[in-house]
């Protein structure tokens, strides 16, 4: 499997590029991802000169705008910080995902705190300017800071949408057709399921007919949406349904009982049931439901990525 290029602050990579010298370095992201994901480090404060170690930042309330002050020596940083974004926002368009670095004032995806020139907190829901700016340029790219990735589904969820934006990019790249589009809809669709049964309806019917339609149109809204609905944490109660879906799947097919014994069958079911009550995690039924697939192959299920949207080796589904 070849690296997919994801985006990453530089100081989780261990280069001391903090503010104070130091780093945060996250050997989760360069001891496993690495192994999956082609991690390209970037400071932005660092990047656009203002030093290391460098006075301390925040982000500050003046009039309706956002700017991002050193308040020891009152100086805005803003224009520095801006113009160097501005400038390598369009070498990122490659990336499949970005990992940041939280409560930075320039990294940081959310929850960052403002102040009001006088010290005082005016509100503590803002992202960096550099996070800000990259999330507004590339809405569809999955984002995520480091921190969060200590949660067990907030770490499986963002490389999940890693690999189907990873899929994406390369559909788009290779030339988009209808024939294309459908496949790719296809593949990913107990997925989308997962995420949403709502939004999987939407999307089927959005692709129901392409005659006439301006393709590339329907293409970029059709990814939004998926994108959209990938945030979503799937519950364990869809992660049933979909289970028995596929479940179902197989009792249609001619050959099922001809190639799988019914003591195999009866686990698959008992363990179903066992990962609703929580007692064993997602990964021991869905390895039944794979061992299945294997006695008795189905097309349409061998295509289907969420069986393994991502490689085994990182054992994301062994802790959900």
């Amino acid at each position: 499997m070849s690296s997919i290029p994801v985006g990453i602050s530089a100081c989780l990579t261990g280069q001391a590029v903090r503010h104070d010298g130091g780093h945060k370095h996250s050997r989760y992201c360069t001891e496993v991802l690495s192994r999956w994901f082609s991690l390209h480090p970037l400071c932005p404060e660092a990047g656009a000169g203002l030093g290391t170690p460098r006075p301390s930042m925040r982000l500050e309330q003046h009039g309706d705008g956002v700017r991002l002050i050193a308040p020891r020596e009152k100086r805005d940083l803003t224009p520095v910080l801006e113009a160097w974004t501005e400038r390598q926002l369009e070498g990122l368009a490659s990336l499949r995902g970005f990992i940041l670095t939280a409560k930075s004032p320039s990294c940081g995806m959310s929850r960052i705190r403002v102040y009001h020139p006088d010290g005082e907190v005016a509100r503590r829901d803002a992202s960096g300017l550099f996070a800000q700016a990259l999330m507004q340029r590339f809405p569809l790219l999955p984002v995520e800071e480091a921190a969060r990735l200590n949660d067990d589904a907030l770490r499986e969820n963002f490389i999940e949408r890693v690999f189907l934006y990873d899929d994406w990019c390369c559909v788009r790249s290779e030339g988009l057709s209808a024939a294309t589009l459908l496949d790719f809809h296809t593949r990913h669709k107990l997925q989308m399921l997962a995420h949403s049964q709502q939004g999987y309806r939407e999307l089927g019917r959005l692709l129901s007919n392409l005659r006439g339609k301006d393709l590339d149109a329907l293409a970029d809204d059709y990814i939004t949406r998926v994108m959209q609905l990938m945030r979503k944490r799937v519950s364990p109660g869809a992660h049933v349904n979909v289970m028995q879906h596929v479940l179902g799947h197989f009792r249609d097919n001619p050959g099922f009982r001809d190639h799988t014994s019914a003591g195999l069958r009866q686990a698959a079911d008992a363990q179903i049931a066992a990962y609703q009550r929580g007692e064993v995690p997602l990964v021991v039924p869905l390895t039944l439901l794979r061992v299945m697939q294997q006695q008795a192959p189905d097309a349409w299920l061998a295509r289907q990525h969420y069986l393994a949207p991502y490689p085994d080796a990182l054992g994301l589904r062994n802790r959900l």
